[in-house]
């Protein structure tokens, strides 16, 4: 393990949450404190936090990572604090009439991560990130998981990076500059495993946890995945966003398995809903889609 020093939250104002993790503003303004909830390993910490100042010392514009902490009972990290910054997704959800101008902004500034070159030294291979989720998980049934796993092995491996956690809510702005946030998962490979999961998100989430998360309703959403997925591969016609759509089902499937795995630790029953989605995925199926 690596050396946590001890915080009292006491002198930190909550100001997020997320799908693993409270964010905590230091009193004195002089860090961000993201704690992870209560249960998960230290390793996952410091995956992140690792990770994180490699991603910084590449240029890609992100908070800088300060140091581990602890408050005795959670783990997690303090990072620079972004002045008055505000995440796409509140401000779409603020200025609904930048939907439009953001979510482009977004694939823009996506396709760049896309077109770098990684550090196989520093960073991982996707595949291999994923992988020890899927085959020791109890959250997945030894059927699915053996699914699964020939999925990943068909799925080719090029040496470009990914920010892991794609998605609209995981970019920030002061205004004048954008940051990229949450780059613990951030590795090599092809970029369809960036734009999968935003095909789920679109299209599957909860309205509940798109409001938690995202302060969007799944309408809005929808519309962002319409013009993200045109936007990146250039396309033009419904038909041809629906066959895009249908070689993202395996990287979905994998990545929704891989989420509710890490999300739970590996611990746990198997979802029979997200089964039979992941399944159907699997078979080249998108229900209520197509």
């Amino acid at each position: 393990m690596e050396s946590y020093e001890k915080i009292n939250l006491e002198d930190y104002s909550q100001s997020g949450e997320g799908g693993q993790a409270l964010t905590y503003i230091r009193k004195d303004g002089g860090a961000m404190a993201k704690m992870f909830q209560y249960g998960q390993g230290s390793e996952l910490v410091e995956r992140e936090f690792r990770i994180s100042k490699a991603v910084y010392e590449t240029g890609i514009p992100c908070p800088k990572p300060i140091r581990l902490v602890t408050d005795g009972k959670s783990f997690g990290a303090e990072y620079e604090v972004v002045a008055n910054k505000r995440s796409f997704t509140r401000i779409i959800s603020e200025e609904p009439q930048q939907l439009e101008p953001l979510t482009r902004k977004f694939v823009e500034l996506g396709k760049q991560i896309h077109a770098m070159p990684a550090n196989t030294d520093v960073f991982p291979e996707v595949k291999e990130v994923i992988r020890p989720w899927i085959e020791k998980s109890t959250c997945i049934s030894d059927p699915l998981r053996a699914r699964l796993l020939a999925a990943l092995d068909s799925i080719p491996a090029p040496k470009t990076c990914l920010h892991g956690d794609f998605h609209i809510g995981n970019i920030i702005t002061d205004g004048k500059k954008d940051y990229w946030i949450d780059l613990g998962d951030f590795a090599w490979g092809a970029p369809e495993w960036d734009l999968s999961m935003n095909f789920y998100l679109a299209c599957y989430m909860s309205p509940e946890n798109m409001d938690l998360l995202f302060h969007l309703d799944p309408a809005t959403f929808r519309r962002h995945w319409d013009l993200l997925v045109r936007t990146y591969y250039g396309i033009q016609t419904l038909e041809e966003q629906r066959s895009c759509e249908k070689n993202l089902l395996k990287f979905t499937a994998i990545k929704l398995l891989f989420n509710f795995s890490k999300r739970h630790n590996g611990q746990g029953e198997p979802s029979p809903q997200l089964e039979g989605l992941a399944n159907a995925f699997l078979s080249g199926m998108a229900p209520g889609i197509f």
